[in-house]
Protein backbone atom coordinates (compact mmCIF):
# COMPACT_ATOMS: atom_id res chain seq x y z
CA UNK A 1 0.00 0.00 0.00
CA UNK A 2 1.24 3.39 -0.84
CA UNK A 3 1.52 5.33 2.33
CA UNK A 4 2.81 8.90 3.17
CA UNK A 5 5.09 8.90 6.30
CA UNK A 6 6.83 11.90 8.71
CA UNK A 7 10.41 12.05 9.36
CA UNK A 8 12.08 15.17 10.91
CA UNK A 9 15.97 15.52 10.37
CA UNK A 10 17.25 16.49 13.78
CA UNK A 11 19.19 19.22 15.06
CA UNK A 12 22.14 16.76 15.59
CA UNK A 13 21.75 15.67 12.11
CA UNK A 14 21.57 19.29 10.89
CA UNK A 15 24.64 20.49 12.86
CA UNK A 16 26.88 17.40 11.54
CA UNK A 17 26.06 18.06 8.04
CA UNK A 18 24.33 14.61 7.60
CA UNK A 19 21.05 15.99 5.95
CA UNK A 20 22.11 15.16 2.05
CA UNK A 21 22.80 11.88 3.21
CA UNK A 22 19.97 11.15 5.44
CA UNK A 23 17.84 12.24 2.32
CA UNK A 24 19.69 10.49 -0.22
CA UNK A 25 19.13 6.74 1.22
CA UNK A 26 15.59 7.55 1.23
CA UNK A 27 15.36 8.60 -2.02
CA UNK A 28 17.58 5.39 -2.98
CA UNK A 29 15.45 3.32 -1.26
CA UNK A 30 12.50 4.42 -3.73
CA UNK A 31 10.77 7.05 -1.71
CA UNK A 32 9.67 10.15 -2.87
CA UNK A 33 9.95 13.89 -1.37
CA UNK A 34 6.00 14.98 -1.13
CA UNK A 35 7.09 17.98 1.56
CA UNK A 36 9.50 19.68 2.51
CA UNK A 37 10.80 22.05 5.10
CA UNK A 38 12.95 23.81 7.66
CA UNK A 39 11.29 24.99 10.80
CA UNK A 40 12.16 26.19 13.92
CA UNK A 41 10.07 23.99 16.57
CA UNK A 42 7.66 25.70 19.24
CA UNK A 43 6.89 24.53 22.76
CA UNK A 44 3.23 23.75 21.76
CA UNK A 45 3.97 21.81 18.65
CA UNK A 46 6.73 19.55 20.71
CA UNK A 47 3.98 19.00 23.47
CA UNK A 48 2.01 17.59 20.86
CA UNK A 49 4.37 15.76 19.19
CA UNK A 50 6.01 14.04 22.40
CA UNK A 51 2.83 14.12 24.20
CA UNK A 52 3.30 10.43 24.87
CA UNK A 53 6.80 11.13 26.52
CA UNK A 54 5.32 14.79 27.92
CA UNK A 55 5.76 13.53 31.51
CA UNK A 56 8.85 11.92 31.55
CA UNK A 57 11.95 13.11 33.88
CA UNK A 58 13.98 13.55 29.94
CA UNK A 59 11.21 15.51 28.19
CA UNK A 60 12.59 18.87 29.23
CA UNK A 61 16.19 17.68 27.83
CA UNK A 62 14.60 16.39 24.69
CA UNK A 63 12.35 19.45 24.27
CA UNK A 64 15.56 21.89 24.87
CA UNK A 65 17.92 19.62 22.04
CA UNK A 66 14.47 19.47 19.87
CA UNK A 67 14.99 23.65 19.98
CA UNK A 68 18.50 23.82 19.73
CA UNK A 69 18.22 24.69 16.07
CA UNK A 70 15.77 24.40 12.97
CA UNK A 71 14.65 20.78 11.92
CA UNK A 72 13.80 19.54 8.27
CA UNK A 73 10.57 18.00 8.25
CA UNK A 74 9.92 15.90 5.03
CA UNK A 75 6.70 14.06 3.69
CA UNK A 76 7.93 11.21 2.30
CA UNK A 77 5.46 8.60 -0.07
CA UNK A 78 6.05 5.16 -0.91
CA UNK A 79 4.84 1.76 -1.15
CA UNK A 80 5.11 0.69 2.06
CA UNK A 81 6.47 4.14 3.42
CA UNK A 82 6.53 3.98 7.18
CA UNK A 83 8.28 0.73 7.87
CA UNK A 84 10.58 1.48 5.06
CA UNK A 85 11.70 4.70 6.75
CA UNK A 86 11.26 2.50 10.51
CA UNK A 87 14.01 -0.08 8.44
CA UNK A 88 16.81 2.11 7.54
CA UNK A 89 16.70 4.29 10.78
CA UNK A 90 17.38 1.21 13.12
CA UNK A 91 16.12 1.79 16.06
CA UNK A 92 15.83 4.62 18.39
CA UNK A 93 18.79 3.79 20.50
CA UNK A 94 21.76 4.47 17.93
CA UNK A 95 23.85 2.48 19.82
CA UNK A 96 21.47 -0.71 18.93
CA UNK A 97 21.74 0.18 15.52
CA UNK A 98 23.20 -2.11 12.65
CA UNK A 99 26.00 -0.52 10.94
CA UNK A 100 23.98 0.23 7.39
CA UNK A 101 21.30 1.84 9.07
CA UNK A 102 20.91 5.62 9.39
CA UNK A 103 21.00 5.62 13.45
CA UNK A 104 23.61 3.09 13.11
CA UNK A 105 25.91 4.80 11.00
CA UNK A 106 25.36 8.47 12.11
CA UNK A 107 23.65 8.74 15.32
CA UNK A 108 25.14 8.44 18.61
CA UNK A 109 22.13 7.39 21.17
CA UNK A 110 18.78 7.74 21.99
CA UNK A 111 18.14 11.17 21.82
CA UNK A 112 20.80 11.79 19.33
CA UNK A 113 19.73 9.69 16.66
CA UNK A 114 19.72 11.72 13.58
CA UNK A 115 15.99 11.21 12.73
CA UNK A 116 12.29 10.79 13.97
CA UNK A 117 10.27 8.69 11.53
CA UNK A 118 6.34 7.78 12.52
CA UNK A 119 5.75 4.56 14.07
CA UNK A 120 2.49 3.39 12.60
CA UNK A 121 0.70 4.39 9.37
CA UNK A 122 -2.13 5.54 11.72
CA UNK A 123 0.69 8.03 13.30
CA UNK A 124 1.93 8.97 9.99
CA UNK A 125 -1.28 10.11 8.97
CA UNK A 126 -1.21 12.44 11.93
CA UNK A 127 2.08 13.41 11.98
CA UNK A 128 1.95 14.60 8.56
CA UNK A 129 -1.04 16.69 9.01
CA UNK A 130 1.14 18.48 12.24
CA UNK A 131 4.02 19.52 10.32
CA UNK A 132 2.21 19.90 6.81
CA UNK A 133 -0.67 21.62 5.44
CA UNK A 134 -2.58 20.07 2.58
CA UNK A 135 -1.24 23.06 -0.09
CA UNK A 136 2.75 21.73 1.46
CA UNK A 137 2.00 18.49 0.00
CA UNK A 138 2.64 17.80 -3.35
CA UNK A 139 1.64 13.94 -3.86
CA UNK A 140 -0.61 14.26 -6.56
CA UNK A 141 1.73 16.76 -8.54
CA UNK A 142 4.47 14.10 -8.69
CA UNK A 143 2.27 11.75 -10.11
CA UNK A 144 1.82 13.74 -13.52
Amino acid sequence: MVETTLVLLKPDCIAQKHSGEVISRFERAGLDIVGCKMLLLSDEVLAEHYAHVADRPFYPELRSFMQQSPVIALALNGEGAVKKVRDLMGPTDSRKAAKGTIRGDLGKDAMTNVVHGSDSPENAAIEVKRFFSDSELFEEELKR
